[in-house]
């Protein structure tokens, strides 16, 4: 259920490294790319509340607790899509994870469903519960201070990669190839630009602020960043490698003319390619595990199959990062982190079991939403 309920800030995780990765490949502006992606993701986050109730509760659950599903939801996209439209993808989970929370703790200060249901209906003593919740033994300070990192990150972040600031483009050195596609006519660039001050660059900033602050607040001792920085380093190296693999596979994938195949072959397919786009990106991460590296791989093949058909520009592009964070939670990846610290390690199946059918209903949702857009309000996922 965990897996589920990350599906709709998955395209925005390691804030916006799956958006960056798309907007790299398919050459277009990062901001209009991440307003795209925020605008689907927007109306996708409107079912996974409903089918997080069902999971736990039942029918009971949805007839005692629909105001947690409209609130919820409501309140992550308050927080997420002004975020992404105006700000870019550094941080729209962040801000959609804290209005929803603030939203359903002012809900549940005015309302309380008849019933507490606990994990499959069970009643749940509502006065217990109270009692419990009640009694944290935490102090103010020691709440202000659990929610600094969240504050510093925001405020950092926003100011360092906010639409005002000047320092993400800032290069040191820059470099292009291109060429030709001839079955498709398109010009396919592959470029390196080393930018030292992108969000990358804001999110260690605010590690060292926080670091700073903890060390005042006499809850972190100096010698111990080292031996933290060590043992984060230690268990991240293989990401740092995947992460510079599957873009350099990604660029040899597009710029030795694959994708443009590809491209050209699909559409043949004509409209009907925007009922396959979702499914190429929840085929692609369910087999890779990463939005990021199927929107590498696949964005800027998704973006030519656009051009060819006559699409607006960043639907397919869109559909494909929306689609990969549908199939998130059938990674074999996602489950097996997930199920490293439960009583289901080594049955990692048993979970993809579970989830599979409930992404199915979520990535038919998701085609809904994609034909929706199309017909409806092309200019919301067009170029401006």
């Amino acid at each position: 259920m965990a897996a589920i309920a990350n599906n709709a800030p998955v395209s925005y995780g390691a804030l916006g490294a799956p958006i960056i990765a798309l907007a790299a490949v398919t050459g277009y502006p990062l901001l209009a790319v991440s307003g795209s992606v925020g605008g689907v993701v927007a109306v996708l986050a409107l079912l996974p509340p409903w089918v997080l109730i069902y999971l736990v509760a039942g029918k009971d659950g949805l007839k005692d607790g629909w105001p947690l599903a409209i609130v919820g939801s409501l309140g992550y996209i308050l927080g997420q899509w002004p975020t992404a439209v105006y700000f870019g993808p550094y941080l729209p989970d962040v801000t959609g994870s804290i209005v929803c929370f603030a939203a359903l703790l002012l809900l549940l200060k005015v309302w309380r469903p008849s019933r507490i249901l606990a994990y499959g209906g069970i009643p749940v003593d509502a006065a217990k519960l109270a009692e419990q919740s009640r009694d944290h033994g935490l102090t103010t300070s020691e709440l202000l201070l659990a929610w600094m990192p969240f504050a510093v990150l925001v405020l950092v972040v926003g100011l360092w990669t906010g639409p005002w600031s000047s320092l993400p483009g800032v290069g040191w050195y820059f470099v292009q190839v291109q060429a030709l596609a001839p079955e498709t006519k398109a010009t396919i660039t592959a470029a390196f630009k080393f930018a030292p001050w992108v969000g990358g660059s804001a999110i260690l900033a605010s590690w060292l602020i926080i670091s700073v602050l903890l060390m005042m607040a006499g809850k972190l001792k100096a010698e111990n960043i080292g031996a933290i920085f060590s043992k984060t380093f230690h268990q991240m190296w293989g990401a740092l490698l995947v992460g510079v693999f599957i873009f350099g596979l990604a660029y040899v994938f597009n710029y030795s003319g694959m994708a443009s195949s590809l491209a050209k072959g699909f559409s043949y397919l004509g409209p009907w390619f925007i009922v396959v786009a979702p499914i190429l990106g929840f085929i692609g991460v369910a087999l890779s595990g990463s939005n990021t590296s199927t929107n590498a791989m696949f964005g800027k093949f998704q973006a030519l199959v656009g051009v060819q058909l006559g699409f607006p520009a960043l639907l397919l592009p869109t559909l494909n990062s929306v689609g990969a964070e549908i199939g998130k939670p059938i990674a074999p990846q996602t489950a097996s982190v997930g199920v490293s610290t439960s009583k289901f390690v080594r049955n990692e199946g048993e979970v993809i079991r579970h989830n599979f059918g409930w992404t199915l209903a979520l990535l038919a949702y998701l085609i809904v939403i994609g034909v929706g857009f199309y017909f409806v309000n092309p200019a919301i996922i067009n170029l401006h």
